[in-house]
């Protein structure tokens, strides 16, 4: 028995994945393209992806947002995870990087899904609720800039339904939003989303201690 979360060793870590990863072979083959690169940290764990997964068919969510696409993964884990008239809006600005998850969706058959948005987040999430999509949404997942999550936030909150859930990625960053004596850009932002969540009484919260740190947010 523990009173707090275990502390996950390369050992225990490999255990886990071995009884527990359930991977798409194009996921895995996308996740080792992805490992070759000098930003591979970008990339999501695989464990992280089959957790979302995991809420999306618990939810039955067929219409979900993505803020940060990098290589392609976590769309390529939510859009496997979605009926087939389920639905991804995916919100990033490098051609190059997407470029090679376009490839792994498409070997993968779900392409269909993926509605690939190549503008600043910004713009597209404002787009959707002047087009009065608010609260047409179920999932919704933040990994981006961050010092951007905090405005995501808020255009995700609208557009998502009463119940549905928002994802961020990142919230314990390596543990440095807990060093008192580090400041810096992105933890002065994560800082000040953490505070933020914790008080807001629009969502029901819980930040879980799963990769580099993943916050789920409930709309109330």
């Amino acid at each position: 028995m523990s009173n707090q979360t275990l502390s996950i060793t390369p050992e225990l870590y490999d255990y886990l994945l071995s009884v527990s990863l359930r991977e798409h072979p194009v996921q895995a083959s996308l996740r080792a393209e992805t490992m070759k690169l000098a930003e591979s940290e970008m990339q999501i764990s695989p464990e992280q992806g089959q957790f979302m997964q995991f809420l999306v068919k618990l939810m039955g969510a067929k219409r979900t947002l993505e803020v940060g696409v990098f290589t392609g993964y976590s769309a390529l884990s939510v859009a496997l995870a979605l009926p087939s008239d389920g639905q991804i809006i995916a919100c990033d600005i490098s051609e190059k990087w997407t470029s090679i998850g376009r490839r792994h969706w498409q070997r993968a058959n779900v392409a269909s899904k993926i509605d690939l948005r190549l503008a600043p987040a910004i713009e597209t999430l404002q787009q959707l609720v002047t087009e009065e999509q608010s609260g047409t949404f179920d999932f919704a997942f933040i990994d981006a800039d961050k010092p951007g999550y905090d405005d995501y936030y808020e255009l995700c909150l609208k557009l998502i339904r009463t119940g549905g859930l928002i994802l961020f990625d990142n919230t314990l960053w390596s543990g440095r939003v807990a060093r008192e004596n580090l400041e810096d850009e992105n933890v002065s932002a994560l800082r000040a989303l953490n505070k933020k969540l914790l008080s807001d009484e629009r969502i029901d919260l819980s930040l879980l201690p799963l990769s580099d740190g993943v916050t789920l947010v409930r709309k109330a």
